[in-house]
C-alpha cells in the first residue's frame, strides 16, 4: 500500500522535505526572488500560472528525486494542476519517489497575545477529502509565535492539534507548524514554552495516531529532542525561518534526528533567466547542501 511505503519513507528515508507551498500572499515575493517581476503578470491567474511553471521546473528537474528529497509540500492550486500530464501529487510519488503533502491553512489571523492563530477553515473537510482522493499523504498548517507569551502559545498549540485531529480523521498525516519568529528577543523562552505545550498535546493523542512537527530551528541545539523521540511523532522537520541557506544548514546539522523542510533556502539562487543547465546545477547544489545537513544528525 502506497501510504505504508510513504510513511516509511518519511520516518526513515534519507533526505528532506521541499516546501513548495507559497500561496497568494507570498507568491509575488517568491516570483520576484525567481527573477519574475510583478509587471510580468496582470492577474492572479497569470501569477499562479507563473508560480506553477517555477514549481514544475523544480519538480521535473533531473536532480529533484526521492534519493535526496523525501517529500514536497504543495499549495492547493499545485495539487489541482498537472505536471507532465499527471496530477501533481501522482507525478511526485510515481515518477520521482517523493511523498506529497498539502498546505491547508488559509493564512493567519490578526495578532493577539503575541501570536497569530490560523484563520477559520470552513471548507477543510472537503479539501481533506479531495486531497486523500488525489494521492496526498499529509498536510501542513502554519501559525506564528511572536513572543514568549504562555497563553498565546498554548492557544496556538491547542488550535494546531484541533486541526490535526480533523486531518487524522481523513487518514492523512498532519504537519503541525507553530513557527517561532527568529528575530524576537525572547525566542529561547518561547521555544521552552512551545516544547512543553506540544508534549502535553502529544501525550493526549490516541496511541495509534502520529503527527509530524515543523519547527523553527531552535536557539539551543537539540532543544526539541524529547519531541523527536516521542512515540506519537512520525518526524520532526525544521523550517529555515528566514536564515540564509548556509546558516540554516549549519544550525540544522546540530539537531539530531531533525530534517529540513526549507522553502526560501531551497530556491535561493534559482532564476527564470537561467538555462536548464544552470538551473539544474544551482538546484543540485542547494539540494545536496540541505541533504547533507539533514542527514548529519
Amino acid at each position: 500500500m502506497a501510504n505504508d511505503k510513504q510513511a516509511d519513507k518519511v520516518s526513515s528515508g534519507k533526505g528532506f522535505i521541499a516546501a513548495l507551498d507559497q500561496s497568494g500572499g507570498s507568491t509575488p515575493k517568491a516570483l520576484r526572488l525567481y527573477g519574475v517581476e510583478e509587471s510580468a503578470y496582470s492577474s492572479e491567474q497569470e501569477m499562479f500560472d507563473l508560480i506553477h511553471q517555477m514549481r514544475s521546473r523544480i519538480i521535473t528537474s533531473p536532480v529533484f528525486t526521492g534519493d535526496r528529497v523525501v517529500g514536497a509540500i504543495l499549495f492547493e492550486q499545485t495539487m489541482d494542476r498537472e505536471i507532465k500530464g499527471k496530477p501533481s501529487a501522482t507525478f511526485l510519488w510515481e515518477d520521482k519517489g517523493v511523498v506529497p503533502f498539502l498546505k491547508i491553512d488559509k493564512g493567519l489571523a490578526d495578532a493577539s497575545d503575541d501570536v497569530q492563530l490560523m484563520k477559520p477553515m470552513p471548507q477543510l473537510d472537503d479539501l481533506l477529502a479531495r486531497g486523500a482522493r488525489g494521492g496526498i499523504f499529509g498536510t501542513k498548517e502554519r501559525s506564528v509565535i511572536g513572543g514568549a507569551n504562555a497563553a498565546g502559545i498554548a492557544a496556538v498549540v491547542e488550535q494546531q492539534f484541533e486541526v490535526a485531529r480533523q486531518v487524522l480523521s481523513h487518514g492523512l498525516v498532519p504537519i503541525i507548524e507553530p513557527e517561532v519568529t527568529i528575530s524576537i528577543d525572547d525566542k529561547a523562552q518561547a521555544e521552552e514554552i512551545l516544547r512543553d505545550e506540544i508534549a502535553k498535546q502529544l501525550d493526549a493523542l490516541p496511541d495509534d495516531q502520529k503527527v509530524m512537527l515543523k519547527l523553527t530551528l531552535p536557539t539551543e541545539a537539540n532543544h526539541y529532542q524529547p519531541l523527536v523521540n516521542h512515540p506519537k511523532v512520525l518526524k520532526v522537520v525544521a523550517l529555515s525561518g528566514g536564515y540564509p541557506r548556509d546558516e540554516a544548514n549549519a544550525r540544522l546539522a546540530k539537531n539530531a534526528g531533525v530534517i529540513a523542510s526549507f522553502s526560501r533556502a531551497l530556491t535561493e539562487g534559482l532564476s527564470a533567466q537561467q538555462s536548464d543547465e544552470e538551473f539544474d546545477a544551482t538546484l543540485d547544489k542547494a539540494i545536496q547542501s540541505i541533504y547533507d545537513a539533514s542527514v548529519a544528525g
